[in-house]
């Protein structure tokens, strides 16, 4: 799983994935995508991806009601798993992430021995506890595996520079580092922490309270839910988006 996530490979993904020229497709349609994927490295679920993501949605609703934007974030956190239909296979798609370009955290998954062939690991360059960061460099400001997480991050920054829509910054975090969990849940890589990483920790972990526990086997009625989404989407991410 962990062999291939290397700097030159996620740098290559960027060059992929980040001209954004695979397909168009509004929210909801990207949404119905999900119908036939189930994420092969969650072991909390066998339901399709787009119930996740409208149970997520409808729990940050019911604490959150005043934040439309949180509410979205949970909707469409997942959506960059649309890769896994374009070619990807899933260890570049879903799992957990991670900083590359540094020596792994021990609480990454499956651990040291999963990267025993990752040719970082014997690059001078990055395999030292900082590589190729800074201490304090801010977690904003690393390179991330590749995998859903960041892919979608950079498609909604992509879009709202297009369409001059604003999620706040505490949706994008969510979205961006929902399944880092060596950083939020494994206290890895706290030395790439910046002054502006508590703030960002604290959203990430109020998000996964959300996340993380609404896989379960109460399916909600997505048909009469999707009005009431849909009126979110167009006003945080209208129209067609480029994937």
């Amino acid at each position: 799983m962990h062999t291939h996530q290397t700097v030159d490979f996620v740098r290559s993904k960027h060059d992929k994935w980040l001209k954004f020229n695979h397909f168009q497709s509004t929210i909801m349609e990207a949404l119905e995508m999900l119908n036939d994927l189930v994420d092969e490295s969650d072991p909390d679920t066998d339901l399709p991806n787009i119930v996740h993501a409208f149970q997520t949605a409808e729990r940050i609703r019911q604490d959150h009601p005043d934040k439309e934007w949180f509410q979205l974030c949970g909707l469409i956190h997942d959506l960059g798993k649309v890769m896994a239909f374009y070619g990807e296979p899933q260890w570049c798609v879903v799992g957990d992430t991670f900083p590359v370009g540094c020596k792994p955290g021990q609480s990454v998954v499956f651990g040291d021995d999963s990267f025993k062939d990752n040719v970082d690991l014997k690059d001078e360059r990055y395999n030292t506890k900082t590589g190729m960061y800074t201490a304090g460099c801010g977690m904003e400001n690393v390179l991330m595996s590749w995998g859903h997480d960041e892919y979608m991050y950079h498609v909604i920054l992509n879009h709202m520079k297009k369409t001059g829509t604003k999620i706040p910054e505490a949706g994008l975090w969510s979205v961006r580092f929902h399944s880092c969990y060596p950083w939020h849940t494994g206290n890895d890589y706290k030395f790439l922490e910046s002054e502006k990483d508590k703030e960002i920790l604290d959203w990430v972990l109020e998000f996964n309270k959300y996340d993380l526990y609404t896989k379960s086997a109460d399916v909600p009625d997505i048909e009469k839910l999707k009005p009431y989404y849909q009126s979110l989407i167009d006003k945080y991410l209208p129209g067609l988006i480029d994937f």
